[in-house]
This record gives structure tokens, sequence and C-alpha cells, in this order.
């Protein structure tokens, strides 16, 4: 008789459901840098622009943190 084990330490790894500090920290960086580009890129348009749009200066943070942190 023989006895064989399967040691793969790649499928141990797989079995995690929750993400490691690497992917959280890369997830939030990726939330941050959309949050920065859609606050910047609405910054920067102006008043008519942004009626245009059916926005206004006071909306601009909201709108941001939506884009960013909200799916």
């Amino acid at each position: 008789m023989a006895f064989v084990a399967n040691h793969n330490p790649v499928a141990a790894r797989e079995v995690r459901s929750e993400p490691g500090i690497f992917a959280k920290l890369a997830l939030r960086y990726s939330q941050y840098r959309k949050y920065c580009e859609t606050y910047n890129e609405l910054s920067a348009l102006s008043t008519r622009e942004l009626a245009d749009l059916g926005l206004n200066h006071s909306m601009i943070r909201r709108i941001a943190i939506e884009a960013a942190y909200e799916h």
C-alpha cells in the first residue's frame, strides 16, 4: 500500500475568503485615487458646465465620494 499526501501551499492559500492586508490597502488606494480624479475633474468645470450637467459646486464632494466608495 502506498500513502499519497498532497501538500500544495497554493491551494491552501486559495481557501481564504478574506483578502489580506495588502489587498485591502490596494483597494483603499484605488478608491482614494478615483475620489481625487473625480473631484479634480469636476472642480475644473465652470459653473456653466456644471449647470449643463445638472450639478453645482456644492455637490462635487458628495459625487466624488459616491463615485469612489459606493458600488
